[in-house]
């Protein structure tokens, strides 16, 4: 994109400096959590802010509505855990009702009650889960997530696959030590059960600041391990199907079992030239990268009595300035002054 352009014209697709276009939304419903992963928040949680503080499901359609007609394709709702948040359906029927809009709506969730809401979530219009699972051992699961609810997830991964388009993605974050040797489990899950294992580099997004290196498990580690558990003669090939510019560089099986593998290396190998994402927080804050060290705030602007055109202004201005990459290799970084769940998964 050349430079020249006025990101704020009407006629400009919303787009940074750098010419990323951006068409993909995430909108966190909630920063309450039911779990409390380690590598998330401490384990006695964290200041929740007030009912009033949180965007309405008017406030979101609305937002939702002014980025689609700037661009904006795929919207995924987050938290914290989004399913916390009452008649979630109801938002899904709505956005999905936005004029000039494909209905690209997708969940990211813990997946613990999707068994009694998979079906509602379904009809009212939602396409497609990410289901988080980061370890197959009871004992450990507990560990990390702090919660007995092993048995749960997996439940919510049937009511998933049972509801909704595609295969589940089963999203694990490995940390070094904790559960980094579940590598042959989680193949064994994918090949089995036709799910999507994605595994996610630990990233420094922990309330209590414990993030270090030491813990990490950087992707070609993980690729190797996957490899040497696989049967004899049996390997991974990249998906040919698999968005060329996606976070997840997503393999299937040559032997043709079901189910994908996929790496998301956010701090190994950064993706950041290729990102086409913002995220809207709970309280209404527009982020352009996960590790912002500055927000705009479009619930001040929602309630201030902001006509659609300055939001939208608004919007493409915070847009054309979005970081180049999140810095988390270079000596100067810092971090997002939030959490994961206070920003949206």
């Amino acid at each position: 994109m050349s430079r020249a352009l006025d990101p704020a014209s009407p006629s400009t697709p919303l787009a940074d400096r750098l010419g990323r276009r951006i068409d993909s939304l995430r909108v966190s419903v909630t920063d309450r959590c039911n779990f409390r992963c380690l590598y998330c928040m401490p384990a006695e949680g964290l200041e929740w802010l007030p009912r009033e503080g949180i965007l309405s499901f008017e406030e979101i359609e609305r937002i939702v509505r002014i980025a689609v007609a700037l661009g904006i394709r795929k919207v995924r709702l987050t938290g914290g855990e989004p399913l916390l948040r009452r008649d979630l359906a109801t938002l899904v029927a709505m956005l999905a009702r936005i004029d000039d809009f494909a209905g690209d709506i997708t969940l990211s969730t813990n997946g613990i009650l999707l068994p009694q809401q998979a079906e509602a979530l379904a009809r009212a219009g939602l396409r497609r889960v990410n289901v988080s699972l980061d370890s197959l051992v009871r004992e450990r699961f507990e560990q990390i997530v702090r919660r007995d609810a092993l048995d749960a997830v997996l439940a919510g991964i049937e009511a998933a696959a049972r509801w909704f388009d595609g295969p589940v993605k089963v999203n694990a974050v490995l940390m070094r030590g904790i559960n980094d040797g579940e590598v042959p489990g989680f193949v064994r899950l994918a090949r089995e059960q036709g799910v999507e294992i994605r595994f996610i580099e630990f990233m420094p997004l922990d309330a209590d600041g414990s993030w270090s290196r030491d813990r990490l498990v950087e992707g070609r580690e993980i690729r190797a391990r996957v490899a040497a558990c696989l049967p004899d003669g049996v390997a991974l090939v990249r998906d040919p199907r698999s968005p060329e510019h996606a976070p997840s560089r997503d393999f299937v099986f040559t032997d043709g079992a079901p189910g994908k593998i996929g790496f998301i290396d956010s701090v190994s190998e950064p993706f950041c030239e290729h990102c086409n994402r913002i995220r809207i927080t709970a309280d209404g804050k527009l982020r352009t990268c996960l590790f912002s060290v500055g927000e705009t705030d479009l619930a001040a602007l929602l309630r201030g009595g902001s006509d659609d055109e300055t939001i939208a202004g608004a919007i493409r201005a915070a847009v054309w300035e979005k970081e180049p990459g999140h810095r988390i290799n270079e000596p100067d970084f810092v971090r997002a002054s939030r959490s994961m769940s206070q920003i949206g998964g």
